[in-house]
């Protein structure tokens, strides 16, 4: 991919034809951006900072490289149904919420399609932790692919950098479940902080940084007793898909989910400093893509009436594997899941995929939440406003049977 090397900030310009093109960008959006400190993590950027930085990730050189999803050929239809009826105030919700991007999918149709903070639907914004549910979708894959043999193998079977640590006592599926029992600290607001520091580390000479990392960890339970949400262990999910597939993540998704179902712009997923995707982070794509995910998955991600994933994995998937402390939630394999069957991809500062297969429904959330990368007040405002569309739908339904 050809690199072309501006003198602006931190900032780099890659080919239009690779990620998107710099100059695609508003002016404003290029001057805050040239404002971004070098030597912090994003979670203590400013506002102004984040609004231009997350749709902009794949092009800031301070957050490294990244590798293209191309397009599908044949992007599925995504049509514009009737405006669903909502008692809440959008244009509020929205405002409360920061959102770059609002989408309501019902029965594959576009029921709403909203879009603030000068975000338009062709550009791109980054996922954060809402990649997680993509890359387990891709050890399913990988699992029906032979690459992987059991998700009860141990986790060194694919990571032998791995032996000697405390994960030698973790398999796949705990792994996917965040049950490993290894101490992490997922504070977002402390600079020390695991998830703070990780991606800052300078790995041991021939390894890859996050194994380098993770492998130092020690344990603080044992495995498959004890949930602890820990965004290194997704990327380790990630480096486990690369090493038994022989192949970047960004191939694999492509091969197994962006072609097949039929996204209509190409994504980006960004690189760690030693190369490889985030496994954990980070897929930069169009809101109607997001939506398409949706989608797939809730149509059980078949491709010629056959799924990429073997039998049973969306039942085991989505469904609760851990408990996580809160009533009628849980965690699947990286998905958060509800016992009245719907399951959703989240990535801080507001973003996610709401997918709820009774009502066949899909909800598509990108955002910049003022308070913070888990702001709780906008947190529990976009789960009542996925109860509230899951009545409206109840309500249509209702309405129409009488």
């Amino acid at each position: 991919m050809a690199i072309k090397k501006v003198l602006l900030g931190t900032l780099i310009i890659a080919g239009a034809a690779a990620v998107g093109g710099w100059f695609s960008l508003d002016k404003e959006t290029r001057g805050l951006l040239a404002t971004l400190p070098t030597n912090r993590d994003l979670l203590f950027w400013t506002q102004p900072q984040r609004d231009a930085a997350f749709r902009a990730l794949d092009r800031i050189a301070l957050m490294a490289k990244a590798n293209v999803v191309p397009a599908s050929g044949t992007p599925s239809p995504l049509p514009v149904g009737q405006p669903l009826p909502l008692s809440t105030d959008t244009d509020a919700f929205m405002a409360a919420q920061r959102s770059a991007a609002l989408l309501i999918v019902h029965k594959g149709q576009l029921r709403l399609e909203r879009y603030g903070l000068d975000f338009e639907g062709s550009g791109r914004w980054t996922s954060f932790s809402v990649a997680k549910s993509f890359t387990s979708t891709l050890v399913g894959a990988a699992l029906k692919d032979g690459f992987i043999q059991s998700l009860d193998d141990k986790v060194s079977v694919y990571i032998p950098d791995l032996k000697g640590s405390a994960y030698d006592d973790v398999s796949v599926r705990q792994l996917l479940t965040m049950t490993s029992g290894v101490q992490w600290n997922e504070d977002y607001a402390d600079p020390n902080s695991d998830v703070a520091k990780f991606n800052n580390h300078k790995p041991e000479a021939g390894q890859e940084a996050l194994v380098s990392y993770m492998r130092q960890l020690p344990r603080a339970a044992p495995a498959g007793t004890r949930w602890l949400y820990s965004t290194g262990e997704t990327n380790l999910v990630g480096t486990l898909v690369q090493q038994a597939t022989k192949k970047p993540l960004a191939t694999y998704l492509a091969e197994k989910v962006w072609g097949p179902a039929g996204m209509e712009q190409q994504a980006t997923w960004l690189l760690s400093k030693t190369g490889q995707e985030i496994g954990g982070c980070c897929i930069q794509a169009a809101p109607r893509d997001y939506a398409r995910m949706g989608l797939f998955i809730l149509n059980g991600a078949k491709v010629n009436g056959e799924s990429i994933v073997p039998e049973g994995w969306w039942r085991d998937a989505t469904t609760k594997q851990a408990d996580i402390g809160a009533p009628g939630r849980g965690y699947g394999y990286q998905w958060w899941t509800y016992d009245d069957g719907s399951y959703a991809a989240r990535g801080i500062f507001g973003q996610g995929i709401f997918i709820d297969p009774q009502r066949e429904l899909v909800i598509v959330s990108n955002a910049n939440w003022a308070g913070g990368a888990r702001d709780p007040k906008a947190m529990q405002a976009r789960e009542e406003f996925y109860r509230e569309v899951q009545g409206a739908v109840d309500g249509e339904v209702k309405g129409a049977g009488q």
